[in-house]
This record gives structure tokens, C-alpha cells and sequence, in this order.
């Protein structure tokens, strides 16, 4: 029914981009574990040092560059996640319309695992963007008071 090239090179196209679309969120998992430890720091001590140390001035870009890291997090991972969704699902209904169930299923794991750890990251990605806001601003708001 749909045969041109312009479609067999989408098709090909979104096919190549699964395998980077599951290390992307691999590495988006293993970025937001780094940045919950790095919360941790911070919370415990790090944005004291750090204000003490750089003033109003290295607090405010720090706490900047670092709530950026964890809304990038947050707007990223759900997108390849989304994208992890949609890639296998072609081929997938294309198996069962030809009646290989084993390719369906193994398209629909996919597919939803990238959706979770997609989610699982923007999830910690948010909070942390959350968590650092309230933090740093309490922080500039006692340099400037204090």
C-alpha cells in the first residue's frame, strides 16, 4: 500500500535509532544516580562550603548550572523514553500482522522498559530540580540577609 523511498528512509532511519535511543537512556540513569549523590553532598554541607567559599555571586551559578543539569534530566530521559516506545512498536504490529508473536512481545519489553526507565529518570530528575531550587534559594537568601 505505501511504497516510495521517502518512506523506506524514514523507516530505515528510525530503525538505527533504537540502539542509541537505549544507551541515551542508560546513560540519563546512570546521570541522575551521579546527581542524587551530588544532592546529597549538597544537602549535607556542600552549598554551605560552597557559599562560604564563592560568596552570593559562585553560589548562584553553581545552584544555576546545577538546577539546569537536573531539568535537562527531567525534560530528556521521558523523550528518548517515548521514543524507546514508539521505535519497536513498528516492527512489532508488523510480526503480528505476519503472526510471529515472539517478535511482538520482545518489540512490546522494549518498548515498555524504555518508557519506565525514561520515566524513572525524568521522576528523579524533577525532584532534584525541586529540592535544589528550595535549597539554593534559601542559601542566597541567607548571604543576603546574613
Amino acid at each position: 500500500m505505501f511504497s516510495s523511498i521517502s518512506l523506506n528512509v524514514m523507516h530505515q532511519i528510525t530503525g538505527f535509532l533504537l540502539e542509541p535511543v537505549v544507551w541515551g537512556l542508560l546513560l540519563f540513569i546512570a546521570l541522575a544516580v551521579y546527581e542524587t549523590g551530588l544532592a546529597i553532598g549538597e544537602r549535607f554541607g556542600g552549598i554551605q562550603r560552597l557559599s562560604d567559599r564563592s560568596g552570593l555571586v559562585g553560589l548562584r551559578q553553581a545552584g544555576k548550572r546545577r538546577i539546569e543539569r537536573a531539568d535537562f534530566i527531567t525534560r530528556i530521559a521521558p523523550m528518548l523514553g517515548l521514543m524507546g516506545t514508539l521505535i519497536p512498536l513498528g516492527p512489532g504490529l508488523a510480526a503480528l500482522g505476519e503472526g510471529e508473536l515472539t517478535i511482538l512481545t520482545t518489540a512490546m519489553t522494549v518498548a515498555f522498559d524504555t518508557t519506565v526507565i525514561g520515566l524513572l529518570a525524568g521522576i528523579i530528575g524533577f525532584v532534584l530540580g525541586r529540592m535544589r531550587r528550595r535549597w539554593y534559594d534559601a542559601a542566597m537568601e541567607a548571604c543576603e540577609h546574613g
